[in-house]
C-alpha cells in the first residue's frame, strides 16, 4: 500500500480514537512533563494552542510561564515552508492563522524545545501530523531541538508509516505519561 495512502487512513483512525479523549487531562500530561522531561534551565520552549479535540496545552504553557522560561509559539505560513517561531506569554495578544491556529506578532526566535502536536505515534518515536509537512520541515531546520509531542494516550498505535523526511520525536507526553524514544 502506497504511504500517503496508510498515512490517510492512520489519520482517520487517530481522528477516531482521539474523539472519546478529555482535553481537560492537559493538567495530567503538564505535570508529566515538569516531573519527567522538563525543559533545561534557560531553554526557548516552542508550544502551540491547542486546536479542538487535541489534549490541551495551556497547563503546561501557563507552569512553564510561572517559572520563567521563554516561550514562543508557530506562525503557520504558506504551504512548502517551514513553521516560524514568535515570542509569547500568556495574556498576549493572539492573531488567527491557517488552520484554525493562533498565533502571537512578536519578533521570531529559535526554540531549543519544542512541543509538537500530532495525530498519531508508536513506540519507535514515529509521529503522524496533519499531513501538512510543517512540523517536519521545521524539525529538520533545528536538528538541535528537543522533540516532545504532546497528545493522549489513546493516540499511540503499533507502527505509524515513516518516511524519510519524517522526523522522529525525542519522547511523547501523554496523561498516563511520558515515553521516551532517543
Amino acid at each position: 500500500m502506497d504511504i500517503s495512502v496508510e498515512k490517510s487512513l492512520r489519520r482517520q483512525q487517530a481522528l477516531a480514537r482521539r474523539a472519546g479523549c478529555d482535553p481537560a487531562s492537559g493538567a495530567a500530561m503538564a505535570a508529566h512533563i515538569m516531573r519527567d522531561s522538563r525543559p533545561p534551565p534557560g531553554a526557548v520552549i516552542a508550544g502551540f494552542i491547542s486546536l479542538p479535540g487535541e489534549i490541551a496545552t495551556a497547563p503546561i504553557l501557563t507552569k512553564l510561564a510561572e517559572q520563567n522560561f521563554s516561550l514562543c509559539l508557530p506562525y503557520t505560513p504558506q504551504r512548502g515552508l517551514p513553521l516560524e517561531f514568535r515570542t509569547w506569554r500568556p495574556g498576549d495578544v493572539l492573531h488567527p492563522g491557517r488552520f484554525g491556529t493562533m498565533h502571537p506578532k512578536g519578533p521570531a526566535v529559535v526554540p531549543d524545545f519544542i512541543l509538537i502536536p500530532l495525530l498519531g505515534f508508536d513506540a519507535a518515536g514515529n509521529r503522524l501530523g496533519y499531513g501538512g509537512g510543517y512540523y517536519d520541515r521545521t524539525l529538520a531546520i533545528f536538528p538541535n531541538a528537543y522533540r516532545l509531542g504532546c497528545a493522549f494516550a489513546a493516540q499511540e498505535f503499533t507502527t505509524i508509516p515513516a518516511g524519510p523526511d519524517d522526523i522522529k520525536l525525542h519522547a511523547i507526553a501523554t496523561e498516563k505519561g511520558i515515553k521516551k524514544f532517543l
